[in-house]
């Protein structure tokens, strides 16, 4: 199995995490915004990335190719059988994608992407308002709503908690680490989530590329 995505993207480190949970073998290819490889558009027809080949089966979406291999490797569950869990869970994955990482992108793409992948200026006002005025709610919210458990579905990690911690790591590209003072529960809970044996080695790698790309 192919996945082609870039490892800044939250999406993809999404989908890593689930795959390295879930013992899935496959191989990154790294593929960029615009990026013309061939085999990255026949998966991926609109450019989103992560996209998926499967023998020969293509699917792009993190949460599609999520849920396509849940259905193929069902074991250990990540999406809960329990109705409400299963809901919950869902909800989650759709907070992470759509809500915190379209805040926490408008920061990254603003003071990072644009200027050092793209080399073009960002909209440094946009990002600076995506921080004053929607990060503090986002983060207020999630803050309330970790369990005792320290899982944020049930007791026992999910799909939920891979696609909310992701996007946190965009934020500490872009100097905004989670205070552990205000946020106590926040630090904890990602601390948790993105040191586990499925996302760590990936997110090392992504620091020592970021190092680099930030220092140039």
């Amino acid at each position: 199995m192919i996945i082609y995505g870039s490892l800044v993207s939250p999406f993809v480190r999404k989908l890593l995490g689930y795959l390295g949970e879930k013992g899935i073998e496959f191989e990154l290819q790294g593929v960029g915004i615009g990026d013309p490889d061939p085999g990255f558009r026949a998966a991926s027809p609109l450019g989103k990335m992560p996209a998926m080949e499967d023998d020969g089966f293509t699917l792009a979406d993190s949460s599609a190719i999520i849920h396509y291999l849940e259905a193929k490797h069902p074991e250990p569950a990540l999406i809960p059988a329990d109705a409400q869990e299963r809901g919950q869970v869902i909800w989650w994955d759709e907070f992470g994608d759509t809500v915190f990482a379209a805040c926490s992108g408008k920061m990254f793409f603003n003071r990072i992407v644009a200027p050092k992948f793209l080399g073009r200026e960002g909209d440094l006002a946009a990002a600076a308002l995506a921080e004053a005025e929607e990060l503090p709610k986002l983060l207020a919210y999630l803050e309330s709503a970790i369990p005792p458990s320290g899982f944020l579905v049930g007791d026992r990690l999910t799909l939920a908690d891979l696609a909310v911690a992701s996007p946190l790591m965009n934020l500490r590209h872009c100097g905004s680490s989670i205070d552990a003072a205000t946020h106590p529960k926040i630090a904890a809970w990602s601390e948790a989530i993105l040191s586990r044996p499925s996302m760590a080695p990936w997110i090392a790698k992504e620091q020592r590329m970021m190092a680099k790309v930030l220092a140039g």
